[in-house]
């Protein structure tokens, strides 16, 4: 039972596709916000396979679901089973919310705006002015996620971005994948083992891989000595709010660092994917503060 929404024979769908979902808290957020509006939908968590992720696209609209998120593995696999991409989503290569259009499914990307928010906080705050301008971005992994936060950064003029994954050739065509966007002026890839010596110079530390997700919360993408050689003036950023905090933040903590979770991140961009779904449908303003309570609230928080 979705506490606060009657469902009924009129009621529209919502969801978020991945594999695994069964983690996700998008449901908790946006039913909440769902009964806060009054409005007649319910959020649903859909775990499909990669295998099975053309499959489910076409029942969807055969069911006549109204939008859904992608989360991993999903957010660039989407991108050609899509009518449309925003411009946006187009330059990321990366699709976090579809919506329905005239044609199909259309997609786009809310990530940007979700990982934006809790830094443009510290950046109105003046605490960390310096650190968010001109200086140094490390991002560990280079799936879906990643590229969401290469465009942040990009947008934060951060004067170089720095990503770090294991796979070689996986690096290079992250790299090659950007050569024909402006994005691509600053950034460089590096292999796991240039990790060390790279950590030195960041301000921004954002961990984009699942280490240390729920269940495996013992786990972190860095060893505690690795964490070390970090200023304690940078900010680390984990893209996971489950746990709270991370293995990877408690790590970031005792070394003195700003941390952030991924939870503002997973409000804001949930907030502007609700907003793009109701259109005209809601009379009001998403309920942000709605969606952080509920959120707490469920995390025990």
């Amino acid at each position: 039972m979705i506490t606060g929404t009657l469902i009924t024979g009129t009621t529209q769908l919502l969801g978020v596709i991945g594999y695994p979902v069964e983690h996700s808290l998008s449901p908790v957020m946006h039913n909440a916000a769902i009964a806060s509006l009054g409005v007649d939908y319910v959020y649903l968590p859909l775990p499909v396979s990669p295998e099975n992720l053309a499959t489910a696209i076409a029942g969807f609209s055969a069911i006549g679901l109204q939008g859904f998120n992608v989360t991993i593995p999903h957010k660039q696999t989407i991108m050609p089973l899509l009518s449309e991409v925003s411009d946006l989503a187009q330059a990321i290569g990366a699709v976090n919310t579809v919506y329905r259009t005239a044609e199909g499914w259309g997609g786009t990307n809310t990530d940007v705006t979700g990982f934006l928010a809790p830094l443009l906080d510290l950046q109105k705050s003046n605490l960390q002015e310096n650190r968010l301008q001109n200086g140094t971005a490390v991002i560990l992994g280079n799936g879906g996620a990643a590229r969401a936060i290469v465009a942040g950064c990009h947008q934060l003029n951060y004067a170089q971005i720095q990503v770090v994954g294991r796979n070689a050739e996986k690096l290079q065509a992250f790299l090659k994948s950007w050569e024909k966007s402006a994005l691509s002026a600053n950034l460089t890839v590096h292999t796991w083992d240039k990790l060390p010596a790279l950590l030195s110079q960041a301000d921004l530390l954002v961990n984009t891989t699942p280490i240390g997700m729920y269940p495996q919360i013992d786990a972190s993408p860095l060893t505690a000595a690795e964490m070390a050689t970090l200023s304690a003036q940078a900010i680390v950023y984990d893209l996971i709010y489950r746990p709270r905090p991370t293995q990877f933040l408690q790590q970031a903590q005792a070394q003195g660092c700003t941390p952030i979770d991924g939870l503002e991140m997973l409000i804001q961009q949930g907030a502007a994917a609700l907003a793009l779904w109701l259109q005209d449908q809601r009379q009001r303003s998403i309920p942000v503060d709605i969606m952080r309570r509920s959120l707490l609230q469920q995390l025990g928080n």
